[in-house]
């Protein structure tokens, strides 16, 4: 009989969406019943019972998603990253700490096919081409997993090799458009659940393509190349292939370390993460679209190294100068300007009939973080604050979101953001988000130690600082 790590990846559409279901609904049949046997307990017996049955339904939950892998754990990593808003206030924290475990522990594959996948991409042995190659994983995400190695050359790397069958595993999963639909509600409730589901669908078959990350990669790694603060491994490009990434192999502290520091190395830790992932878009015209703690790495030097570049998205000039006009509208008070440059950027369709006023303080609210102008600190209840004024049925602006629309291309913007303001939350950072943003948008004097240094870095390679948007 097959070990457990070597058994095949079901690649049924409708196979792997009925043991997500089963894995799903059966829980939630029994957390039904254990509710209800409650109302015979004590209420201390019962508390307890529906507690432990909470964590039952959680680690159920890790072992069908995780074994599926695919798009499957792509909606559980991010269910693990935002506190899970459908549960009382009192379960959430279990639900994230289990879910959260499959954000770097997805079920491993064995040696024996790991090698397989290796033997097929490249030409030469493992033996001929590195000194030393772990054939234990350090890692493993939803489409691959990380092994460590030494080249020839003696330099370590990081050996990202996909998960046989995981390609036909991973469509099979995003027909299923129910597997997005809580994730799609999340960035964009303004579309229906088939239209996020296109949408993601093309952004998430990317993934699978491991040139494709390589070159995205690599992009990232020239531009902050010796960064004071960000460092981007470099790609081996000789010994990558589509479905193995090989990359300087980066040490550093995890994500759940990085929790027990102390609030000031927090902050530093938050203040870099919303540099690198909003400053790309200024600096490179690219965005990492994939915001979550385990892509984050906090080296000995105080430098943080991200690590995970599947999902990006280039934006173009007229773009960025939109979604600018659109904070300064916000910063000015001036709906009109608002209401043009988001029916320019496809928010809204028809601004004669739009409650333009009531979609301004919705956005001062969803992403107040970075437009009051004052330092704050982000916490989780913030994030759920923010998510809420976008899913919560009974709110005041539920049923604007939902007949604003989204643009094609803004949906990978949107999910970063709410991602990264995600881990600000579970973070506890605290800056002032707008004098950081404003060095961007309209060309300030750089506003915290790290912006001077990073100013300085950019400025010495002759990237002279500019305001992204400038009024007509």
């Amino acid at each position: 009989m097959a070990d457990k790590d070597d058994r095949a990846i079901s690649k049924s559409r409708f196979g792997r969406a009925a043991r997500v279901g089963k894995a799903l609904g059966g829980q939630g049949i029994k957390l039904a019943g254990t509710a209800s046997a409650n109302v015979l307990r004590g209420s201390e017996g019962g508390q307890a019972a529906l507690e432990k049955r909470h964590t039952q339904s959680a680690e159920e939950m890790v072992k069908t998603l995780g074994s599926l892998k695919g798009a499957a754990v792509k909606v559980a990593q991010m269910a693990s990253i935002i506190d899970v808003d459908m549960l009382p206030e009192e379960y959430r924290e279990i639900y994230q700490r289990e879910l959260g475990t499959l954000r770097q522990n997805a079920p491993s594959m064995s040696w024996k096919k790991v090698k397989s996948v290796l033997d097929d991409q490249w030409d030469l042995p493992v033996n001929r081409l590195f000194q030393d190659f772990d054939q234990e994983a350090t890692a493993a995400a939803s489409i691959g997993q990380v092994h460590r190695a030494t080249l020839k050359d003696g330099r370590d790397v990081a050996v990202k090799i996909q998960y046989p069958d995981v390609a036909d595993a991973l469509r099979a999963d995003v027909e299923n458009a129910a597997l997005f639909l809580r994730f799609g509600r999340m960035v964009a409730p303004g579309l229906d659940a088939r239209a996020v589901a296109k949408e993601l669908k093309a952004r998430v078959l990317e993934e699978l393509d491991y040139e494709l990350e390589a070159q995205n990669q690599r992009r990232f790694a020239r531009a902050y190349r010796d960064h004071p603060f960000i460092k981007v491994p470099e790609v081996v490009t000789e010994l990558s292939r589509e479905r193995v990434l090989v990359t300087e192999w980066v040490d550093g502290i995890g994500f759940d370390d990085v929790m027990n520091l102390a609030q000031a190395d927090r902050d530093r830790f938050g203040e870099i993460i919303y540099r690198f992932a909003f400053g790309s878009i200024y600096h490179l015209h690219q965005l990492n679209a994939d915001a979550h703690p385990g892509n984050y790495l906090w080296m000995d030097d105080g430098r943080v190294a991200f690590i995970d570049f599947g999902m990006t998205k280039r934006l173009g000039e007229r773009q960025m100068a939109l979604q600018v006009a659109v904070i300064s509208a916000v910063f000015d008070d001036d709906p009109d300007a608002f209401a043009e440059n988001m029916e320019e950027l496809g928010f809204i369709k028809d601004r004669d009939n739009f409650n333009v006023e009531l979609l301004m303080d919705h956005m001062k609210l969803v992403g107040g973080w970075y437009l009051s102008g004052k330092k704050q600190k982000i916490t989780r209840a913030y994030v759920m604050k923010a998510i809420s004024a976008l899913s919560d049925p009974r709110g005041q602006y539920f049923e604007l979101v939902r007949t604003a629309s989204l643009p094609a291309d803004e949906l990978m913007g949107r999910r970063m953001e709410t991602g990264v303001l995600a881990v600000l939350g579970r973070l506890g950072a605290s800056a002032n988000w707008t004098r950081i943003g404003r060095e961007w948008w309209f060309a300030e004097k750089p506003s915290t130690p790290l912006g001077k240094e990073e100013w300085a870095f950019f400025e010495e390679r002759g990237h002279s600082r500019s305001p992204m948007y400038r009024p007509a």
